[in-house]
């Protein structure tokens, strides 16, 4: 047999090679753009916790400069308002009438003989602040409520809490201290008080009572429905909602006009001084008629003063911190 003419068997088990192809490209496909690097997170720490954040140097740079602009605007502000004292303190030194006002309004030994009485009225004013503060707290809470409530059984007391708002909301404190003052004892009604200091404060719960009531509506009425239904939704009762829910807001909704309003209470305690108790005012006016000064005036002044501000700057401090609040509760 002739073995050049014999063709070789392919193999069964061989495995197809694959053909070259001619286009180099074609072989490796379109062309894919790498995917982004993601940054490198920092570096942890041995315990598996991340390391503190470091500003970088231009975070730094950035309150340098924001700590130099508010030194510079203190001191900017620090100078002009002692320049403005100044120039107020030389145009009042230099009018023609200054030595008689010297002598009349700040007269340092007639201060310290007042100041004794004085300081045992303002104590009186105190107790007159506190003992209405209380009372127009919890008188015009329940105002408040019952103009906020809708029951229509209750259309009565709505109907009068909204004249008594209206109607002592427009009489001045002062005339309605002479009205009660003088009007309630003129009645003759038996167990009516006849000390001057209760009748002015009753006076006083009166007027303030009716605006610190429209500060707490206010603040009821700035709770959204929706804290109401997902109040009942939870199971919980109309007087649990009340109680547990709407009002805890509604009071820190308002805590700053309610300062702003006891503050002005704080001084409207003076005007009871009509009526004859011995406050502050009274105690200086009598001490001003016997030695024909006017000193002890200035010094019941001091007295309030120094309430008063720390009072206010309180308030301030509520006020900002609510808008702070108000401010991160809407960037949510």
């Amino acid at each position: 047999m002739d073995i050049s003419k014999t063709t070789a068997q392919p193999d069964p088990t061989a495995q197809p090679e694959p053909a070259a192809s001619a286009d180099p490209a074609a072989e490796s496909g379109p062309a894919v753009p790498a995917a982004p690097i993601p940054p490198a997170r920092p570096a942890a720490s041995p315990d598996g916790a991340d390391l503190p954040y470091r500003p970088s140097d231009h975070e730094r740079a950035r309150q340098r400069y924001r700590r130099a602009r508010k030194r510079r605007h203190t001191w900017v502000s620090t100078l002009c308002t002692l320049a403005a004292l100044l120039a107020l303190g030389a145009a009042a030194v230099a009018s023609p009438g200054w030595e008689r006002v010297d002598s009349l309004f700040f007269d340092g030994a007639e201060l310290r003989a007042a100041f004794p009485e004085l300081l045992r009225g303002f104590w009186l004013n105190v107790q007159m602040f506190l003992v209405a503060e209380v009372l127009i707290l919890v008188l015009g809470l329940l105002i408040a409520l019952v103009r906020v409530t809708r029951a229509p059984g209750l259309q009565p007391l709505r109907l009068a809490a909204t004249v008594y708002v209206d109607v002592f909301r427009g009489v001045p404190t002062l005339l309605l201290v002479f009205l009660v003052g003088f009007g309630l004892p003129a009645l003759q009604l038996q167990g009516t008080p006849s000390e001057p200091w209760v009748l002015g404060v009753i006076a006083l719960v009166l007027s303030y009572t009716a605006y610190v009531a429209e500060v707490f509506r206010a603040g009821l009425n700035s709770i959204h429905p929706a804290q109401r239904n997902a109040a009942r939704a939870l199971g919980l009762g109309e007087r649990q909602t009340l109680r547990f829910v709407v009002l805890p807001q509604a009071v820190r909704n308002v805590l700053p006009p309610l300062l702003n309003d006891f503050i002005a209470l704080q001084k409207d305690t003076a005007l009871v001084a009509v009526l004859g108790p011995l406050e502050a005012l009274r105690a200086a006016q009598i001490k001003a008629d016997y030695d024909f000064n006017y000193t002890p005036y200035l010094g019941a002044a001091l007295l309030f003063i120094a309430v008063t501000i720390p009072l206010t700057r309180f308030a301030d401090r509520l006020q900002r911190r609510t808008d702070r609040r108000t401010w991160a509760e809407a960037a949510r």
